[in-house]
């Protein structure tokens, strides 16, 4: 949340282990959302209502400048019921102490729910008198986002109807309830409706491990109402923000630059994605501005400008060829840590490979035709944290083929040959389909933010977005190295800015 000019970041964390368990609500204060301080935690397990555990939740800035905390707690039964907390003292600039109020918990499961897969209450919004808030649940493989009223903000009362629930797809987690403009960039507070209004609806899905949004219509009254646009997949085939390692996101609204922004984390496991409940660690991401595309088909995500701030050394490649099978490195910057921003150009899109409608997984598609596996239009792009000889590297690139009505445009970020260590690395060949027309301008954009074990990248503006942990033995530090590529037989164009990142001066200390 931002407040009285600082952000205030709450996360997950366990003061004991880079292991899943002991969870209390770490607290990381900022003025940039660059650079963080870390402050005891705001919450932690202490009373009845939460003593087994402190999990996720939301922060909300009430009209008359109060925060408040939802969160899940943990009862003695190991049932998950919602809770609040608030600032023990309004002057302190950093909120460093919370209070759990004696009226807690103030939302418990009823009868007829689940009281084992109930959690993850949302940013609160207001319309019409009321307040309103989402919680997270499922009946057997129904996912449930379970909607609460209330007036006052304490006493909370469930609605007779959830706001949605989607069969076959297994719990909701950490599900997120948005308003965004159907016109410009800017972000709109959590309780803004009207005819200019749109509402986002994302839900993390805990059988997948992936998170998918849809866009539909909010509708307050008589008894709120939220109705998917008709071209939306709701459900396992849906959008993502990230098709790579993005899970358990949370936006929020900056009153300051009247934005809405996107955090997420990127799980940090030594197993196959099977084990990852037996013991994983979060990386937060970089946060990301989101808004409404103009097509009004999906969101667009971008890295906030603060992060421009780390720049340092930037080189330049300008009209760069690129014939099957070249490589050319970008000299000159620091290949672990960097900032690439390359606009790819097609001359020509008649060579581009047949598309097979029964190719409906973009990952697959991406596992199935690799970085090397020779096409017409690509694989071109980019080839990050990679050691010198190529015995590792990381590659994120386009792969063009020839739909029915249009050029079908693939984006891969795969980590199969990202490291020379070969037991225990979780290694996909994370993909997406990229929503973009070619037959006019025939270019197509491409940044990724490379940070040592992290490579998030940005397909045409925004529209396709892949986070890749990886971990690489030889290209680390000096060792590595950053290439551009074809591997495709049409000749492909490249101009590329790319910068050294700085670190932050305050990382969390």
């Amino acid at each position: 949340m931002y407040y009285n000019g600082i952000y205030h970041l709450f996360y997950q964390y366990n003061p004991k282990g880079a292991v899943w368990g002991n969870i209390v609500w770490a607290h990381s204060v900022s003025k940039d959302l660059v650079n963080w301080e870390a402050l005891e935690p705001a919450i932690y397990p202490s009373k009845p209502f939460d003593i087994n555990g402190c999990w996720s939740g939301s922060a909300t800035v009430l009209p008359n400048n109060m925060p408040v905390i939802f969160y899940t707690g943990i009862d003695p039964n190991q049932h998950q019921v919602q809770n609040y907390a608030v600032p023990a003292n309004l002057s302190d600039p950093y909120l460093r102490e919370w209070i759990k109020p004696d009226n807690n918990p103030i939302v418990v499961a009823d009868e007829t729910m689940n009281k084992t897969a109930f959690r993850d209450p949302t940013t609160a919004w207001k319309v019409d008198g009321h307040w309103r808030m989402l919680v997270a649940s499922r009946r057997k493989l129904r996912g449930m986002a379970y909607l609460y009223r209330s007036r006052d903000f304490k006493t909370w009362v469930k609605a007779k109807h959830p706001l949605h629930s989607v069969a076959n797809t297994g719990m909701f987690e950490c599900a997120d309830f948005f308003p965004v403009s159907l016109s410009g960039d800017n972000g709109l507070d959590t309780s803004a409706v009207g005819p200019n209004v749109k509402h986002v609806l994302k839900v993390s899905l805990d059988l997948t491990r992936y998170e998918y949004y849809t866009i539909g219509s909010y509708i307050p009254e008589p008894r709120d109402k939220y109705l998917v646009d008709k071209s939306f997949v709701d459900g396992w085939g849906g959008l993502r923000y990230d098709y790579g390692n993005y899970y358990a996101s949370k936006t929020f609204f900056d009153p300051s630059k009247n934005r809405r922004v996107l955090w997420g984390w990127s799980n940090e496991s030594d197993t196959a994605q099977d084990d990852v409940h037996k013991g994983w660690a979060g990386l937060q991401t970089i946060p990301r501005k989101l808004w409404l595309d103009p097509s009004g088909k999906q969101l667009l995500q971008w890295p906030i400008e603060e992060i421009e701030t780390l720049r340092g050394q930037k080189v330049q490649l300008s009209n760069q060829q690129l014939k099957l099978g070249e490589h050319v490195e970008v000299k000159g910057i620091t290949a672990a840590q960097a900032d690439v921003d390359v606009i790819f150009t097609i001359p020509n899109l008649d060579k581009a490979e047949p598309f097979d409608p029964s190719w409906t997984n973009a990952q697959d598609l991406c596992g199935l035709k690799g970085s090397t596996a020779q096409g017409g239009v690509g694989p071109f792009g980019l080839l990050t944290l990679a050691s010198e000889k190529l015995e590792e590297y990381t590659p994120v690139f386009f792969r063009i083929f020839k739909g029915q009505d249009k050029h079908v445009v693939l984006l891969c970020s795969d980590a199969s040959s990202s490291s020379l260590r070969k037991d225990g690395l979780y290694r996909p060949s994370f993909a997406g389909f990229v929503d973009v027309d070619l037959a006019d301008k025939k270019k197509i954009s491409l940044r990724s933010l490379i940070d040592h074990s992290v490579v998030e990248s940005f397909g045409a503006g925004g529209k396709t977005c892949i986070t890749s942990r990886v971990y690489p033995t030889l290209a680390v530090f000096d060792e590595a190295h950053l290439f551009i590529f074809n591997n495709g037989t049409e000749t492909i164009t490249a101009d590329v800015k790319a910068w050294s990142m700085a670190k932050p001066s305050k990382m969390n200390n």
